[in-house]
């Protein structure tokens, strides 16, 4: 049920759609095309494993690690509150 303005299942469509920006952003991120061999940050070799798991991959673990630790979301506001819209 939805209150005031909006219509029944408006909340539903918004945790839809913050859903799929998120997976959407998710698989923008993932590497593609040829694996290297070598680290490109650190020049640490890269297990087959790895190369073979992840296409595209151009970072060992550890430096993957410190690259995915730094990311930030998007920071999309779907909630139109005054409180949210002021962080």
């Amino acid at each position: 049920m939805a209150g005031g303005w909006a219509r029944d299942g408006a909340v539903q469509d918004q945790i839809d759609d913050t859903v799929s920006d998120a997976v959407s952003a998710a698989r923008a991120r993932l590497p593609s095309g040829e694996s290297e061999q070598w680290c490109v940050e650190c020049g640490e070799e890269i297990p087959e494993k790895r190369r073979a798991a992840l296409p595209g991959v151009k970072r060992c673990v550890s430096c993957q690690s410190g690259v995915d630790s730094t990311a930030r979301s998007s920071g999309i506001n779907r909630r139109g509150s005054k409180d949210s819209q002021l962080r």
